[in-house]
This record gives structure tokens, sequence and C-alpha cells, in this order.
């Protein structure tokens, strides 16, 4: 697939993962739109960095995706770049515990509308464009969409209604879109302190033995939008064969 004058929009894409998305679509020649919430003035330093490498070739904007008007204005400005859009990366997500016994409403609305409601709408607010672009949609997701998290049993709920969300769009969606997923396992350590032997415990999980990193979920996203021309509805996993041990 040729880049050249493509545009992908990337949610939560001025941190962690979701920059390394953004750099690696970049790379590839896409114009980024990169999406944030909070993240300011990360997302404002990111776009200054690709714009230096590329002129005109980043913007950044924020929306709150539990908001139906924040996505609808989101679509419309991700439409107004270059005309269209021809990759969307549903990558914005909320993660924390709720314990049974602990757990609100507000911890429902906030985790399901940031993982789910949100990637949902945006995803219907652009079906246009991307349509006309015979364009790709990218799911992350997570391994624990299957096998669940101790204490995360709402996030889950809305991972893996991501996973559904992945192939019923897929179907619904063919032949014009494809729509896949990524599912990460342990990339990056979290931001929190985490002591060694809590480190050493998730390590003796993983097969490759070693956590991933950012590029590792970068380059299966690219993979899945370039070169995959014939794969939609599946979700991989890039969890160093985790999946293999839970």
């Amino acid at each position: 697939m040729n880049a050249k004058n493509r545009v992908a929009l990337v949610t939560g894409g001025a941190l962690r993962i979701g920059a390394e998305i953004s750099r690696e679509l970049h790379r590839r020649g896409y114009t980024v739109l990169i999406h944030y919430r909070s993240s300011q003035t990360d997302a404002t330093e990111l776009v200054q960095t690709l714009n230096a490498k590329r002129a005109d070739s980043a913007y950044c904007f924020q929306a709150d995706l539990s908001s139906n008007e924040d996505i609808r204005l989101l679509a419309d400005f991700a439409k107004s770049i270059a005309g269209g859009v021809d990759a969307l990366v549903n990558n914005a997500s909320s993660f924390y515990p709720t314990k049974i016994d602990q757990a609100s409403e507000d911890d429902w609305n906030s985790l399901i509308d940031s993982n789910l409601k949100g990637p949902f709408f945006l995803t219907q607010s652009l079906v246009g464009t991307l349509k006309e672009r015979k364009g790709n949609v990218i799911n992350i997701v997570d391994i624990h969409s299957e096998r669940p998290m101790l204490d995360h049993s709402i996030y889950c709920i809305a991972k893996a209604g991501v996973a559904m969300m992945t192939k019923t769009l897929a179907k619904d969606l063919a032949p014009n879109i494809r729509v896949n997923g990524v599912s990460p396992g342990a990339i990056l350590w979290p931001d929190h302190e985490m002591n060694d032997d809590t480190k050493q415990s998730i390590l003796n999980k993983i097969p490759l033995a070693r956590v991933g990193e950012s590029p590792d979920i970068a380059k299966t996203v690219a993979f899945l939008i370039e070169d995959s021309p014939y794969i939609t509805g599946q979700i991989i996993a890039v969890d160093g064969g985790r999946n293999l041990t839970m």
C-alpha cells in the first residue's frame, strides 16, 4: 500500500504505545492525527517533532471519548485532514482495578466508555470515509479479554466487548473496510512502582522471558494496515507467548 497522502487517526496517540503507533505510521508516510484527552503537552510536542521531519504531516485534537459530541467533533476534524481517513487505530483506554465489592457505576461508565463505547461510535462516525478509501480499523484489545485479570472485572468485560466488536464490525463492514485487533500482553512496565518479585513473577509466565516494547505493537498495527489485504476479523496476540501459560 502506498501511504502517500494517506491519513491515520490514532486515539490516545500521545503517550506510550499510542505514541509509538503514531511514530511508526508517520515513518511509513502517513499524515497522523493524534487524539488525546488530557495529555496536551505530550501531544503537542509529538506533533512538533513529526512536523519537523515532514511539514504539515501531524496534527492533534482533544476529545473526551465518553462524549458523543466530542466524538462527532473529532470525526469531523479527522475527515477535514486531506479529505478523509484511511486508518483508524482505537488505542485510547482507561485501565485500573475494580474490586467487586468496591466498584461503582462511575467506574463502570469510565471503563466501558473509554474502552468500548468511544471506539464503537468513533468508528461509526468514520465509516463513510473509511469505505470510500477502502480503509482499516485496528482495535487495541488485550490478552485479558479472554482470560480475566484478578480485580479488573469491568476492564476485562470492556476489552472482551472490544474483541467481539472487532469481529462483528469486520463482518458488517466488509468488503470495503477491514477490521482487525492487536492484543498486547506485558508491553512496558506500568507507570506505577512495581517491586522486583512482582516483575519476576510476570516474566516467569512469559515463554520469551521478557516484556515487550511499544514497537512490537506498532509494527503489528502497521502490518495489519499495510501488508495484510486478505486479513480481517482477526486479533493478533503480541505477548511473548504468555497466552500459552495463562
